[in-house]
């Protein structure tokens, strides 16, 4: 069996990088593919050319061949499906979706320009991913589509008051039993780490527990020996080696921390992913959130389902809700993420009476051009190598570019729009009367890297 890469170059917003380098969950993107596809082929892959087209998979050759785009993220579930599904077919196959699954029409298709629309067999429309295998290599003959439903379940996450939840009573989201999003905006690796993510894994968990007995048993077997709560035991927290973890710390599961990990005393975490050599503080709060190898949250600091990937600084008593935060980045202390946009928009009922809803929020797409997101509370993102000063306070939805620097001041204090590198606040910043020298890490698709080297000892 062969595996041909079909390499997607275009840079994801605010990263300034191809989504196979992008952090999800605690992993770069294409390692979480090739340790699906270990998992499965149980090492009978070998890898084959990269792709830069579609045309190009003509080129396969005659064995049997598996082809993908390396910007899609998929779980286990959703791979074994399709492959199953194909294996038995016997015939080139390509995986799709149906076009009215809830789950993926509100968190897979928008922002997303890879995916396209076909119709089976019956003649009823589906969304075509860049998914193949062929048995014997590449043939004419048009491949048979996997339609993989979501197999979702709508569950809420916290009560809130209507005029947030649009008279539902409580915010919900639709958590599938097989997932797949083409990572091409922020918000897809959101989507991803988090919502497909943890919170999908405490939700199949929790159905786990109710459908399988022999389970609940185990669970509370482990209770009794650990003296603990069954959420709490070692059957569902998992830790890595040489951690550290002050008795006083709360840890929920279903819960993962890797090796060299160190918890403070008061902190709280539940249902997170956690990588390796991560310093969480004292009476930090983390929930449906994931961590990257080598952070730091210092006191106080919380983070409710965000995304942050590795070596990033988030310090006191700063709060990010529904965010996503590069890599090498800092935010400063008291800093807030807002979600939830104060201002309503007014419609108009059948009976011709006007009320008041939540206003959707809207981020940047590829193309870069504001699209809606189906989602009536989501945070901001930060890209990488960025450094956000004290007590910004970031509206929702917003986009922070790689390589920006934001000092907090009377001028500029709320983010209420998205910040390019240009307005980055370094340009303007003079240390010891001469203008700061700050490479750029992160450029744009195009655009050459800086050579000079930061030196970000000398400000503040």
């Amino acid at each position: 069996m062969y595996r041909y890469i079909l390499e997607d170059q275009r840079h994801v917003l605010p990263f300034n990088q191809p989504a196979s380098e992008l952090t999800i969950g605690t992993q770069l993107l294409r390692f979480h593919q090739e340790e699906l596809f270990a998992q499965y082929f149980k090492g009978r892959l070998e890898l084959g050319r990269t792709f830069h087209t579609k045309d190009q998979i003509r080129d396969i050759g005659t064995g049997e061949a598996i082809v993908y785009r390396d910007n899609l993220w998929f779980d286990k579930e959703f791979f074994q499906f399709f492959m199953d599904e194909a294996i038995k077919a016997k015939r080139p196959c390509r995986a799709a979706l149906p076009a009215d699954d809830k789950a993926y029409l509100t968190y897979t298709l928008p922002l997303t320009t890879d995916i396209e629309r076909g119709q089976d067999e019956k003649g009823k429309p589906i969304l075509l991913l860049d998914l193949w295998y062929f048995p014997k290599g590449y043939t004419e003959e048009k491949p048979r589509p996997i339609i993989i439903p979501s197999g979702f379940e709508e569950k809420g996450f916290y009560s809130v008051p209507d005029f947030m939840a649009q008279d539902r009573g409580d915010l919900t989201h639709y958590l599938p039993a097989r997932a797949v999003l083409s990572v091409e905006s922020w918000v897809h690796v959101y989507y991803a780490a988090v919502i497909f993510g943890v919170f999908t894994r405490g939700s199949r968990l929790e159905e786990s527990i109710k459908k399988n007995n022999f389970l609940s048993l185990k669970l509370l077997w482990r209770g009794i020996i650990e003296q603990k709560q069954i959420m709490t035991t070692s059957a569902v927290v998992k830790v890595g080696k040489d951690c550290v973890i002050d008795p006083s710390a709360i840890i929920n599961g279903p819960t993962t921390i890797g090796d060299n990990c160190t918890i403070g005393p008061g902190a709280v975490i539940d249902n997170c992913s956690i990588g390796d050599n991560v310093n969480i503080s004292q009476s930090c709060h983390v929930m449906l959130s994931t961590i990257g190898n080598h952070c730091f949250l210092p006191f106080r600091a919380s983070m409710f389902m965000t995304a942050m990937m590795d070596n990033t600084i988030l310090a006191q008593n700063t709060c990010l809700q529904m965010c996503v935060i590069g890599r090498n980045s800092f935010v400063g202390a008291g800093s807030t993420f807002t979600d939830f946009n104060l201002v309503p928009e007014e419609i108009r009922t059948a009976h011709g009476d006007s009320r008041l809803i939540p206003r959707p929020i809207r981020a940047t797409n590829v193309d870069g051009k504001l699209e809606n997101v189906n989602q009536v509370v989501l945070g901001g993102a930060v890209g990488h190598n960025c450094r956000i000063g004290s007590g910004m306070i970031v509206f929702p939805g917003r986009m922070i570019e790689s390589d920006v620097v934001l000092v907090a001041s009377p001028q500029r204090r709320v983010v209420s729009r998205d910040i390019t590198y240009e307005e980055s606040d370094h340009h303007n910043l003079l240390i010891q009367g001469k203008p700061m020298n700050i490479p750029r890490r992160y450029p744009r698709q195009g655009e050459a890297e800086s050579e000079p080297e930061a030196n970000w000892s000398n400000w503040g």
